[in-house]
This record gives C-alpha cells, structure tokens and sequence, in this order.
C-alpha cells in the first residue's frame, strides 16, 4: 500500500499541485462527520507505523483511485496530535543520533 502511494506521489503531473504542496510532500484531509481540516505532511511519514496504518484505514474506506488529497477517516485534532507526537519522538531520535557522534551531550 505504501509502494501504491509512493507512485502515485512522484509520477502524478506537477500541474495543478497546489503551490503550499511542496516537493517531498502531500496533502491529506482529516475528516470526520463534523469537522474536516487539510494538512501538508512530508513524503518521510510514510515511515511512520501509525500514520500508515490511517492510510490503510482511508485506503479500506475511500481507496486511493481519485485526484487531490488523501481523505483520511480521522478527527483533524486527532490527527494533528499524531503528527505533533511523531514530529517529537523523530526529533528526540535525531538528537540522541547526533548526540552519539559529539561529546557535549
């Protein structure tokens, strides 16, 4: 499934991107019945275990077999609070990467 989406994001016509859609990334809207809200997320969070596993909920729900953004099947401030959680945790890994390579930690 993510091989699927990773086609779909480098072989799709730049034309018609939305300009705040910049390359390495992609937008998805978060919806649920009451709300819905688009975020601009980096290609990099296909990494992500849990994010992949809302594209496989979309995937299961909408499918992939239309243009524009991702609709994922989530409350928009439950899903900014993944990404916030995730933005974190790879931060904190970076650090402690590069810590190991410096004494000053």
């Amino acid at each position: 499934m993510v091989e699927k989406l990773q086609k779909r994001f480098f072989v799709r016509n730049i034309e018609g991107v939305p300009e705040d859609v910049k390359e390495g990334h992609f937008a998805v809207i978060a919806v649920d019945e009451y709300e819905e809200r688009r975020f601009v997320v980096p290609v990099s969070y296909l990494k992500w275990d849990l994010f992949v596993k809302l594209l496989e909920r979309a995937a299961e729900e909408y499918g992939f077999e239309h243009e524009g953004a991702v609709v994922i099947p989530c409350r928009p401030s439950e899903l900014e609070r993944i990404l916030a959680q995730q933005e974190a945790q790879e931060k904190m890994l970076s650090c402690k990467s590069s810590c190991s390579f410096t004494k000053h930690c």
